[in-house]
């Protein structure tokens, strides 16, 4: 089965603790601190892979954690730094924030890698806080928390030239003559319900991939027919050829088609109206073939190239793929830049680093700051209490207290810790 999306969490691994110790050596009464720093958290790594050409293995597997750094230890010893998690994906895998859906790493070359949840800094041990004032420091930090975070994987096809049109217009039949490439045919809609991929090897010892593209319809760019999950695959390709049943045989006017495909490739990304197109008129083989092949040279012959073939017979697909291989070769060999997103402005509120609010009797202390200072610094020890309250004073939190209105013998709670304001 293809894949061509999927959502995953990642995480990185936490920093490790540093550590509180003295040197205990016979002949050291009165050894120093000695406690070393915490190892550095993994990171979470996505790395693009030649051989994969769907996200099919994200179906069971969401979750990916890296190992958290290992803790200081005595003798001024580190903690081991922890091994990066890489996970492969398929070359053309476009990484977006789940929940804003934003763009952020678009991995179109092999081995190109994005770091998808950074790992947390390691805690410094008592080691590092000696001072001329603090000879025989008792404090320590934790490590820091590793980056979290759900991401939305879109798989967009790496192929030179896309195959477009509607159901059952000769697309699959086309690429399996010409590619090595065996897709599924038969007389039905949509038959084809995943990409193809095909390598067309020319006589010079050129070749180029074809992707042939599942049916499109009216309303794909809105989603009908799946539409917005076979027109992502478009996007990436140099050349497109628009496969038109000019012999009409199901009912529809090729001329019709023609344009109707046409406006949901610049629905879907205004970008792709600038795309170059060849017309590939197939089921030549057909009545009624010739007389629209009349028409339709006469409406569009002046804007694009026209090659009429018949899928079945094979009739014209050498001089097609020819041709095909001649303008690749004057177009730009790596993908185009796609303007997939259109640019937004977005207000964003500033985050306050705490915030104090006088909940009854009790003034609240609270924020990301704060949050964050509790998870470095763990207050059961003494000396570190004496250091997460200093720190809180150098950042204001003293100063909004009593602008606020605390006074003398006031209750603080910080996440449960309850204290007496002094002014």
């Amino acid at each position: 089965m293809f894949y061509d999306y999927a959502k995953i969490y990642v995480k990185g691994g936490d920093g490790g603790n540093g550590m509180i110790s003295f040197r205990r050596e016979k002949y050291v009464p009165e050894g120093g601190p000695s406690g070393g720093d915490g190892g550095k958290g993994g990171s979470v790594i996505l790395e693009a892979e030649e051989g994969l050409r769907t996200l099919v293995d994200f179906r069971f597997k969401k979750h990916f954690k890296a190992e958290r750094g290992e803790n200081g230890k005595s003798k001024n010893m580190y903690g081991a730094n922890a091994s990066d998690l890489i996970v492969k994906v398929p070359v053309g895998t476009v990484v977006r924030l789940a929940d804003t859906k934003q763009i952020i790493a678009d991995l179109v070359n092999v081995g190109e890698q994005f770091v998808a949840a950074r790992g947390g800094r390691g805690g410094k041990g008592n080691a590092r806080f000696v001072s001329s004032v603090n000879r025989v420091p008792r404090i320590a930090e934790n490590g820091d928390l590793g980056e979290e975070k759900w991401l939305a994987l879109e798989l967009k096809l790496l192929a030179d030239v896309g195959l477009i049109g509607f159901p059952n217009v000769g697309k699959s039949t086309i690429i399996a003559h010409v590619s090595a490439a065996k897709p599924k045919i038969a007389n039905y809609h949509f038959t084809t319900i995943d990409p193809n991929l095909g390598m067309v090897k020319l006589e010079e010892g050129n070749s180029f991939v074809l992707v042939d593209i599942p049916g499109l319809v009216e309303g794909a760019s809105e989603g009908i027919g799946l539409g917005h999950r076979f027109l992502r695959h478009v996007e990436r390709t140099r050349l497109l050829l628009h496969v038109l049943d000019i012999a009409g045989s199901e009912g529809r006017d090729p001329l019709r088609d023609l344009e109707v495909i046409n406006k949901e490739l610049e629905k879907y990304n205004p970008y792709l109206k600038t795309r170059p197109q060849i017309i590939v008129a197939n089921k030549m083989d057909l009545p009624t073939a010739e007389e629209n092949l009349i028409r339709l040279k006469k409406e569009v012959g002046t804007k694009y190239e026209i090659y009429p073939v018949s899928a079945v017979t094979g009739t014209g697909l050498k001089e097609l793929i020819f041709r095909t291989g001649a303008l690749l070769a004057m177009l730009p060999v790596t993908p185009l830049d796609v303007a997939a997103e259109t640019l937004r402005v977005v207000k964003v509120e500033e985050e306050l680093p705490y915030q104090v609010e006088l909940q009854g009797d009790i003034w609240q202390v609270y924020g990301p700051e704060v949050d964050r200072l509790l998870n470095k610094i763990n207050i059961a020890y003494e000396d570190n209490m004496e250091r997460f309250l200093l720190i809180l004073r150098k950042i204001g939190v003293e100063d909004t207290l009593r602008e606020k209105g605390a006074k003398d013998g006031d209750t603080v709670s910080i996440n449960g810790w309850e204290f007496e304001f002094m002014d």
